[in-house]
């Protein structure tokens, strides 16, 4: 029994430690101004600069938009927990530039909620890439 709890505590552990988002930052020039990060837990694109921020949006693999905001102002957050798995370009306007750069999802938020909801690590994300 205590071996069974040590090994649930153990799988949980590399789960939870498990990035959910990579960021593939533009390193041209003109993007230099721009901060482009995710936080500590790789879920939020964190944006600033000195110029305005005028809109942000990403366009999936199947050429579909899944974020759009308006943010109009020095710097903003982006919630990535909503957006499909694999590979989404996002695009950042700051006028005159439009900056350019990727964000990966790596894990299906849909699965990961089954998977918090069941209190189990048998619900995870399915490997299609």
């Amino acid at each position: 029994m205590l071996a069974i709890a040590c090994s649930s505590l153990l799988c949980n552990n590399a789960f939870a430690q498990k990035d959910f988002a990579l960021i593939e930052k533009n390193m041209h020039a003109s993007a230099e101004e721009l901060f482009h990060d995710l936080n500590k837990t790789k879920d939020t694109l964190i944006l600033s600069g000195d110029k305005k921020i005028r809109y942000v949006y990403s366009i999936n693999t199947d050429y579909k938009r899944e974020t759009q905001e308006l943010i109009n102002a020095n710097s903003g957050k982006v919630a990535l927990n909503h957006l499909s798995k694999g590979k989404h370009v996002f695009v950042v306007e700051q006028v005159p530039l439009k900056i350019v750069f990727v964000v990966r999802v790596l894990q299906d938020q849909t699965n990961i909620n089954k998977v918090i909801k069941a209190g189990k690590l048998t619900a995870t994300a399915s490997s299609n890439d």
